[in-house]
C-alpha cells in the first residue's frame, strides 16, 4: 500500500502578514460600501509601530486610510500607537481603459486555480481545513484569555494517507504569542485542552501522533514587533494549503475586476459544485486571462480519474453551466459588495456563508 504525508499551515489574525491583509480588505470594503464600482489595489506593510499604506485607488469613495488601519490593529488586540505613512495614487489610466469597457474585462493577465474534494464537509483538503479550525479556535481561546495569550499565532497539521485515503494525523504544531505570566507547561496544557482537543476528532489521533506546542519556547514578542508583515504573503494559507496549485497573485486588497481574486473565487465555485453534484470526487480547474479581454484564454480541468466522465466531457459540462466572463463572474457571485473582510482570515474557501461556496445544480 502507498503511504505518504501531507502538511498545511494556518495563522491567526494577529500574524503580521494577516494584519496587512485585513487592513487592505477593510480599505476595500470601505470603498465598496460607498462606491460599488470602486477599482482598488491598496496594500499595507507593517513593522514595529509603523504602517505603510500604498497602491492605486480609482473610486469616488472618501476613505480615511489611517483610521481604518489603526482600528484594525485595535480590534485584533494590539493597543499600541502606530504611525501611518500613506502613498495612494489614482489607478493607471491605461489599466482603467483596458478594464472599463462596457463589458468588464480582466484587469491584468494571470492564471487562477480552483479546487475541491469530498475529503471534508467543506470540500477542502483535510490538512488545511483542520489547520484553519485550530487557528480559529486558538484565536477564540486567546480572546477569552487576553492576560495569558497574545494575538500572533500559527498552526500546522500533518496527515497520513494510505492509498489516497486519509488515515490519521501524524503531527500537530501550535505556536502562540503569550504573556510572561504563563509558564510553558501551563501553556501546553491550555492549548492541548482548549484548542486541540476541542477541534480534532479523537479517532484521528493515536499513540504515535506528535504534538509540538510552542516548540521554540518563549514567544512573548509578536505581531509587527516580532516580524514585519505585508499584504499578500499568505497565499498558500489563503487557498488550499499547498494541496493544489495557486495562481500568480494574492487576493486581499483587490476589487473583483481583478481576476486574481474574482476568477479564483469562481474557479472554486465551479470545482465545489462539480464535487457537490457528484460528478467527481476531486476536481481542479485552471483559468488564464489576458488584460483587456472579457473571457478566459484557456480552461483546463483535471478530475484525477475520480469521475465517470473524462476531463473533456467535464469541460463541456462546465461550459454549459458556467460563464467565465469577468462581467458574469462578478454578477453571478454578487462581488461588488463589502464582503471581503469576511474572507481575510482562516482561508478564502470552505466558509459556507460566502457566495462561491453555495450549491448550484448542474445540468447534464
Amino acid at each position: 500500500m502507498s503511504k505518504y504525508y501531507f502538511s498545511s499551515e494556518s495563522v491567526t489574525s494577529g500574524h503580521p502578514d494577516k494584519i496587512c491583509d485585513l487592513i487592505a480588505d477593510s480599505i476595500l470594503d470601505a470603498a465598496l460600501a460607498q462606491d460599488s464600482k470602486a477599482h482598488m489595489a491598496v496594500e499595507a506593510t507593517i513593522k514595529d509601530d509603523t504602517i505603510f499604506i500604498y497602491g492605486e485607488a480609482g473610486t469616488t469613495a472618501v476613505i480615511d486610510y489611517a483610521k481604518i488601519a489603526k482600528k484594525v490593529l485595535r480590534d485584533i488586540g494590539y493597543p499600541e500607537e502606530y504611525n501611518v505613512i500613506l502613498k495612494v495614487n489614482k489607478q493607471s489610466a491605461e489599466i482603467n481603459s483596458a478594464v472599463g469597457h462596457q463589458e468588464y474585462s480582466a484587469g491584468d493577465q494571470g492564471i487562477m486555480f480552483g479546487f475541491a474534494s469530498d475529503e471534508t464537509k467543506s470540500y477542502m483538503p483535510f490538512a488545511i481545513d483542520c489547520a484553519h479550525m485550530l487557528a480559529k479556535r486558538l484565536e477564540q481561546v486567546r480572546r477569552e484569555n487576553p492576560t495569558l495569550l497574545g494575538p500572533d499565532g500559527k498552526t500546522q497539521v500533518t496527515v497520513e494517507y494510505e492509498d489516497g485515503e486519509l488515515k490519521r494525523i501524524e503531527t500537530i504544531v501550535v505556536s502562540t504569542q503569550h504573556s510572561k505570566d504563563i509558564t510553558q507547561e501551563e501553556l501546553k496544557k491550555l492549548i492541548r485542552k482548549e484548542v486541540i482537543d476541542k477541534v480534532v476528532k479523537p479517532e484521528l489521533i493515536d499513540e504515535n501522533t506528535k504534538f509540538f506546542i510552542n516548540p521554540s519556547g518563549s514567544f512573548i514578542v509578536g505581531g509587527s514587533w516580532g516580524d514585519s508583515g505585508t499584504t499578500g504573503r499568505k497565499i498558500v494559507v489563503d487557498t488550499y494549503g499547498g494541496y493544489a496549485p495557486i495562481g500568480g497573485g494574492c487576493f486581499s486588497s483587490k476589487d473583483p475586476t481583478k481576476v486574481d481574486r474574482s476568477a479564483a473565487y469562481y474557479a472554486r465555485y465551479v470545482c465545489r459544485n462539480i464535487v457537490a453534484n457528484g460528478l467527481a470526487k476531486k476536481c481542479q480547474i485552471e483559468l488564464a486571462y489576458a488584460i483587456g479581454e472579457p473571457n478566459p484564454i484557456s480552461i483546463n480541468i483535471n478530475s484525477f480519474n475520480t469521475s465517470k466522465y473524462n476531463d473533456e466531457e467535464l469541460e463541456e459540462i462546465v461550459k454549459k453551466n458556467f460563464n467565465f466572463s469577468v462581467k458574469n463572474m462578478i454578477k453571478e457571485l454578487d462581488l461588488e459588495r463589502p464582503i471581503y473582510t469576511q474572507t481575510t482570515n482562516y482561508g478564502h474557501f470552505g466558509k459556507p456563508y460566502l457566495p462561491w461556496e453555495q450549491f448550484k445544480k448542474i445540468e447534464l
